[in-house]
């Protein structure tokens, strides 16, 4: 079931966690060995945990040679194609001290529309966790197009935690939370809670990011977390350098409540996910 405030993190069943290009690519590669320290603190507490991983570009421009993130498409799968296999492995190999194995999960958005193909990712991810493996998810941009892409990876991780039933999406970038308007300008406000009855309207979060290296911002972040907690998923939304106090429960970032009106989750049978 949807947690009802972020100091039930710490005992969660199922969470899903999301982390951006910038957070761990580059000059923050280094922050993947923190991250994975929190996701295995958390999996030793017996939490099923689901990692949904954006970078496989940006882990693959500097293989390809590139000094800034493709715009064409061939090249775009051809820097994904290099960058997701070195990506997984820096997982992997920061995981190994803690025993716990990762798995691959390549998804696109065709996957959600068709029914047979959402079926067999939650099948796979539910046996993954219940085998103990930590599943690393990312759109498959290698053979993605530009018409049937997710747009950015908090939607792709929304659309996770409600298809395997979440108790909750932790979405990590490099703010502490999320403010009432762009934190540069003066009267900025950090955002604690958002009702779900709150519509957003008297918020300014500011048009998507896209910098050298990936893409995304306070807009996609608050429209992820609307559209996790739409599905019943609560989610939490804060700094990288802040997981581990994120998943342990911590008074920090801003905090999404879920839809009470949102059927119970069932992690077997039919799952429907919208996709619009």
């Amino acid at each position: 079931m949807s947690l009802n405030s972020r100091s039930e993190l710490s005992g969660a069943r199922r969470i899903v966690v999301k982390v951006g290009s910038s957070s761990i690519s580059g000059a923050n590669a280094d922050k993947i060995e923190s991250l994975v320290d929190a996701l295995a603190a958390a999996h030793a507490r017996g939490t099923e945990v689901v990692l949904v991983s954006s970078g496989a570009i940006a882990t693959g421009m500097p293989y390809l040679r590139l000094e800034e993130r493709p715009t064409d498409l061939a090249t775009q799968q051809a820097a994904a194609a290099v960058g997701q296999n070195v990506l997984v492995y820096r997982y992997q190999n920061a995981l190994r001290e803690f025993g716990i194995v990762a798995g691959q999960v390549l998804l696109t958005a065709g996957d959600f529309e068709d029914p047979t193909h959402r079926s067999n990712a939650r099948r796979a991810m539910e046996r993954l966790l219940g085998l103990r493996i930590l599943p690393i998810v990312n759109e498959n941009d290698t053979v993605a197009t530009h018409e049937i892409r997710f747009g950015d990876n908090d939607r792709l991780a929304a659309l996770v935690s409600r298809l395997i039933g979440a108790d909750a999406l932790v979405l990590l970038s490099d703010i502490a939370c999320l403010y009432t308007r762009p934190p540069s300008e003066p009267d900025a406000r950090p955002i604690h809670e958002v009702p779900f009855s709150d519509d957003l309207s008297g918020y300014e979060f500011g048009a998507t990011v896209v910098n050298s290296v990936g893409t995304g911002g306070a807009a996609t972040k608050a429209s992820a977390a609307r559209l996790a907690a739409a599905g019943g998923v609560a989610a939490l939304v804060t700094s990288i350098d802040l997981a581990d106090q994120a998943l342990a429960g911590a008074d920090i970032g801003t905090w999404f409540e879920a839809d009470p009106a949102a059927p119970p989750h069932v992690v077997t049978g039919t799952v429907t996910v919208p996709v619009g």
